[in-house]
């Protein structure tokens, strides 16, 4: 019960940010030679947290260079969920398919995330490869059945995403799969990062992709058709999500092919810029 209160506490305090304008927070999972940790970003340095960082933590003395240290996933996810055509720019149709009128969620395998800085392995028997820029929800404390209104709460800040997504497996009329665990869930096909932030009016956030340094993807977090609390009430109704899970929510306007030798950047108002190159499996 009391960890249950300062988890709580925690997310209560980030939604208090929102609202008061103080400076985000942002937090990141790292490793440094022999250590892997939770830690905050300060400025170009990075200070060591000793705890759980969606539980009990304190700040240490102990920090390092930002440039001397490997980012991670931001966490370490039970469970990774991401939304199927939640931007009216990104569905064929100039009106929203019925199935699309209520949000549409698949899994990706927790497997698949892949951090700042990391290579997208594109399987040797992959045909077409696309990117998707997303904006990912971080849920901070246990939710289950809770309202749109409450939804926010359980939130512990967001991230930059990329679903990447093999379009054959996926869709192909001769070769689709029956589900989409490979063409969305294979091993690197979730880069996510740099770090989490709090503290952010994440319903107003610009969300950018990069290939090769030309924007491809623009678009703002309010054109989403199921805004960030329907989408976690909606979830929440049938599927218990924990600290640290993450939703990927959706990708706007048109996708296309990444290839061995690209580099893709995911740019989110407010958190930064997720980059990663591709290489084809060897």
């Amino acid at each position: 019960m009391i960890r249950e209160c300062c988890l709580f506490a925690l997310v209560f305090c980030a939604a208090s940010l929102r609202s008061s304008g103080a400076e985000p927070v942002k937090y990141l999972r790292f490793q440094h030679g022999e250590t892997t940790a939770w830690g905050l970003l300060e400025g170009d340095r990075v200070r060591q947290l000793d705890g759980d960082l969606f539980g009990k933590w304190s700040k240490t003395d102990t920090t390092y260079a930002l440039n001397d240290v490997t980012l991670l996933p931001p966490t370490k996810p039970t469970q990774v969920l991401a939304m199927a055509g939640n931007y009216r720019s990104h569905l064929k149709d100039d009106k929203i398919p019925k199935k699309f009128t209520i949000p549409q969620p698949f899994y990706k395998s927790p497997s698949c995330l892949l951090g700042h800085g990391g290579a997208i392995v594109i399987p040797k028997d992959a045909k077409t490869v696309h990117y998707e820029a997303e904006i990912v929800v971080v849920i901070g404390r246990k939710c289950s059945k809770v309202s749109r209104e409450d939804a926010l709460q359980y939130v512990f800040g967001v991230t930059a995403g990329n679903d990447v997504s093999e379009r054959v497996w996926q869709n192909d009329e001769t070769d689709k799969d029956v589900q989409w665990w490979r063409a969305k869930g294979s091993d690197t096909f979730g880069p996510v990062g740099p770090w989490l932030v709090s503290g952010l009016d994440y319903g107003k956030l610009m969300l950018r992709l990069r290939l090769n340094g030309e924007v491809r993807q623009e678009e703002k977090s309010d054109h989403l058709i199921h805004d960030i609390p329907t989408t976690i009430s909606f979830i929440s109704q049938h599927v218990t999500l924990h600290p640290g899970d993450m939703i990927f929510m959706g990708t706007p306007g048109k996708t296309s092919t990444i290839s061995h030798g690209d580099v893709v950047e995911v740019e989110l108002e407010g958190v930064g810029t997720l980059r990663n190159t591709v290489v084809a499996e060897q």
